[in-house]
């Protein structure tokens, strides 16, 4: 017997979509989309009843009502870059963790970061995580595999069995590839697969340079018992020569960290552009780096344009349309995209208590942060994604970078981008949804018949306060502790299942 699903009641949104309205989900998959105001059911129902009976199954089908009660209902988030600590690492997160942490999130697909331990370094090894996290029944996971053998640094032998509909992204997270000439032979290598190479944009040996500054800083921290996760409370009592001191030191440190960013994104733009690569630039920070992804993408743009002025029956209809990605194409060659992390966007790096919140890369200056925000505006940005990086208290206690991000994503980008007017709701959805499904190749993103029917439903007006205890992660910390953000996750279905609601 054929199962469908009515949604109603809702307002609908996603990169072209801003009205109430109602969905009819069939065999997984959005099959009819019904602008209007469907407060009741009656008249969505004799819609959907109408759809149905075209495909045969009137009789024989079940019709099942949701009412949505004005939420907003939008395609689900697409996290391209999480990191789940699976295996090797379940202290810090597991899949049941990082899946519940993910769907309260609202995300419907996520793609995991081969940094484990285990380093993931083969298909067999991405296959079995990613069954095991199917058995969960929750959001989707796709995990990248290393594009160096273990993280080494040489090998990458490994990329020639890999298939791109199982392991469409591979990457070294957490690292990037020193040699030049390893990286370019593995960018050549995911060129001829379609695979797309995520890269972590960061020198290597000005990072070596930058760490005795950071431990010099978490040295008075732990004295002091400052936390390194950007927080102070009121009753903390620092003297302040050592906040003097240890802002000094990570101003240091992150001042090699800033020309370590700068300096690998110009190098791997210019080594995916001689192997003919699709790059996806990770957690874009610097000013500088933008800047060379803008200019980068213009020049692009500029072939484009002049290849479709010669050869009529290969134009393009414009450069977006280009950028839409079909998995059975394979002519897009260089390609770039990038993504911006929320904390990126919201936070001033420079600033106290900020300036210890520590991550890779480290939150930037003002600058900085406002030349992101521009990148968003003007499209150069093509992705937001969390970078989820969950520890134990423990660990981030020690220097441990990042922070758990996949449960505060929505609200601090509906806070910070939307609420504050920097652009519409549906440029928001566009960069959670739509573009990295279409990186991915993924029929998912958009509120379209034949798409997936993976949807979250929000309340964009909700205020709430985050409060890392109620994290469903197992990584608790978060600068955004005790701030209040506008926006709420309340839904959210996989292939037209209900699998979370708060």
């Amino acid at each position: 017997m054929t199962k469908a699903v009515l949604i109603y009641n809702a307002q609908l949104l996603d990169e072209s979509i801003d009205s109430p309205g109602a969905l009819l989900i069939e065999d997984n998959q959005i099959r009819a989309v019904f602008q209007g105001y469907f407060t009741s059911p009656q008249t969505a129902t004799a819609l959907a009843q109408s759809v149905l009976k075209e495909d045969g199954c009137d009789k024989n089908c079940k019709l099942d009502l949701y009412d949505a009660r004005g939420l907003t209902v939008t395609p689900a988030f697409i996290d391209m870059h999480v990191h789940m600590r699976y295996p090797g690492q379940t202290q810090k997160e597991d899949l049941e963790s990082g899946l519940h942490a993910a769907a309260a999130g609202g995300f419907g697909t996520v793609v995991a970061m081969p940094n484990t331990n285990p380093v993931v370094s083969s298909i067999d090894m991405a296959l079995q995580i990613e069954k095991a996290a199917a058995k969960i029944g929750l959001t989707h996971l796709f995990q990248t595999v290393s594009i160096t053998k273990n993280f080494g640094g040489e090998d990458i032998s490994h990329l020639k069995s890999l298939d791109k509909k199982y392991v469409p992204v591979i990457s070294e997270d957490g690292r990037d590839v020193l040699s030049s000439s390893v990286m370019l032979e593995g960018m050549k290598i995911a060129a001829e697969k379609g695979i797309v190479v995520s890269c972590h944009c960061e020198d290597p040996t000005l990072a070596i340079a930058a760490s005795p500054h950071r431990k010099e800083a978490l040295e008075i921290m732990k004295t002091c018992g400052l936390s390194a996760w950007g927080t102070l409370d009121e009753d903390d009592d620092v003297d302040e020569a050592s906040l003097f001191k240890i802002d000094e030191a990570l101003k240091k440190a992150n001042s090699y960290l800033a020309l370590a960013e700068d300096i690998a994104t110009i190098r791997n733009i210019m080594l995916a552009k001689e192997s003919g690569c699709r790059i996806h630039l990770c957690h874009v920070s610097t000013e500088n780096a933008i800047n060379v992804v803008h200019y980068a993408k213009n020049e692009l743009f500029d072939e484009l344009q002049e290849n479709a002025a010669n050869n009529a029956d290969e134009a393009y209809d414009s450069f977006e349309e280009n950028r839409k990605f079909n998995p059975q194409r394979n002519d897009l060659a260089y390609e770039i995209t990038c993504e911006v992390t929320p904390h990126h966007l919201a936070l001033c790096g420079t600033e106290e208590p900020f300036i210890r919140a520590l991550v890779n890369p480290p939150l930037r200056s003002e600058e900085d942060r406002i030349a992101l925000l521009e990148a968003l505006r003007d499209g150069t940005v093509d992705v937001i994604s969390t970078d989820h990086a969950p520890h134990t208290v423990e660990d981030k206690e020690n220097g441990a970078p990042g922070f758990s991000g996949l449960e505060t994503a929505f609200g601090i980008c509906n806070t910070v981008l939307v609420k504050q007017n920097q652009f519409n709701p549906g440029r928001l959805s566009q960069l959670m949804s739509a573009n990295p499904a279409r990186i991915l190749g993924l029929q998912k993103g958009l509120l379209k018949p034949g798409y997936d029917a993976d949807l979250t439903l929000i309340d964009c007006d909700e205020e709430w306060t985050v409060d890392s205890r109620m994290f469903c992660s197992k990584g608790k910390a978060t600068p955004f502790e005790g701030k209040t953000l506008t926006g709420k996750v309340h839904v959210l279905f996989i292939d037209g299942r209900k699998v979370f609601e708060r």
